[in-house]
């Protein structure tokens, strides 16, 4: 785990360049208030507790009952510290498939839980993000608009395609990968490449036999209600700061700024969208129409844009990091 403390570290570098780049000192910092940073966190981790919920609820409606509420809440939570702390936002599904299978939930049982909710969070945000690349393009910002839509449309269309195709087809890993994998790893890779394909087809087998059911979708259009009503509240968390540094923002564009702002953040290039969300949400909230963009010299909003991004990055990471060492890993850390 040594290098996510690395991958927070980096994620410091975009924030330090714009405290050098605008001549920031703590005092700028300190003058957004200490109310508004507070809100601003509580959003990010009313938003942690509601996919804490929804993981619950998918889980008992599902296999049943395994741990208490608050246990279950927590892990979920915990396993965000990996989700936050890679490119992409991925990797705390595998923290959440080692808890449930350490509680006796089958492989494919628990991998097929955890699609589900990463299908309801990526349509959730992807709703979001094609709403706020939409307006966007109406307001004439072309550039920030088209990329939003770039960034999200082929990550709903891939995770979306994947897991309702899922019941009619079983997958396997494409043929030049298994090629290539057992020509490098000889018979390492060919076992790899078994209990991979073993594991695609327990998913598929167990999507055939629920995703049609009327209680499947059921559960499906829950957690999806959860994951939107998630994501709305983090779209919130830049209202408190906007309005305490005087810049004119409705709820409904702090949605549409954040929501765009983590869809940009997506792209795989930064670790957490370091430097990304920060772009982001300033460029969708000046409403840059070109490549070629210079940064604003609006010192307070990029004030604002600092405290939101502490808020509701590197809190959350703390607080994670405490829960995933504290209950997920705990038992692996004793032995």
């Amino acid at each position: 785990m040594n290098w996510r403390f690395i991958s927070i570290l980096a994620s410091i570098f975009p924030l330090l360049i714009i405290i050098f780049q605008f001549d920031i000192g703590i005092n700028d910092i300190l003058s957004v208030g200490v109310l508004p940073f507070i809100v601003a966190s509580s959003f990010i981790i009313a938003r942690l507790i509601i996919q804490g919920i929804k993981f619950n609820y998918v889980l008992n409606s599902f296999f049943g009952k395994v741990d208490t509420v608050w246990k279950i809440i927590l892990i979920r939570m915990g396993s965000e510290f990996v989700t936050f702390t890679t490119p992409m936002f991925v990797g705390g599904e595998i923290v959440r498939i080692a808890w449930l299978k350490k509680k006796k939930v089958p492989t494919g049982t628990a991998s097929w839980m955890t699609i589900v909710e990463i299908v309801t969070e990526v349509l959730a945000a992807g709703v979001f993000a094609i709403i706020s690349g939409v307006f966007a393009l109406l307001q004439g910002s072309n550039f920030i608009g088209s990329l939003v839509l770039l960034t999200s449309i082929p990550v709903i269309s891939l995770w979306t395609i994947l897991f309702f195709f899922s019941s009619k087809k079983i997958f396997q890993v494409p043929e030049f990968i298994s090629i290539l994998i057992i020509k490098l790893g000889k018979k390492r890779g060919r076992k790899y490449i078994e209990k991979t394909n073993l594991w695609i087809k327990d998913i598929c087998i167990i999507s055939q036999a629920n995703l049609k059911t009327r209680k499947m979708k059921k559960i499906f259009i829950i957690a999806f209600i959860l994951s939107f009503v998630a994501w709305s509240f983090y779209g919130m968390s830049f209202i408190f700061i906007a309005h305490s540094i005087d810049y004119d923002v409705q709820i409904f564009d702090s949605i549409l700024a954040v929501m765009a702002s983590n869809a940009i953040g997506n792209m795989p290039i930064t670790v957490g969208g370091s430097g990304l969300a920060e772009l982001g949400i300033w460029a969708y909230l000046e409403h840059h129409d070109t490549l070629d963009f210079e940064l604003s010299e609006d010192k307070m909003l990029w004030n604002g844009i600092i405290v939101w991004r502490i808020s509701t990055y590197h809190i959350p990471i703390a607080i994670t990091w405490f829960l995933l060492v504290k209950l997920a890993l705990s038992k692996y850390a004793k032995k």
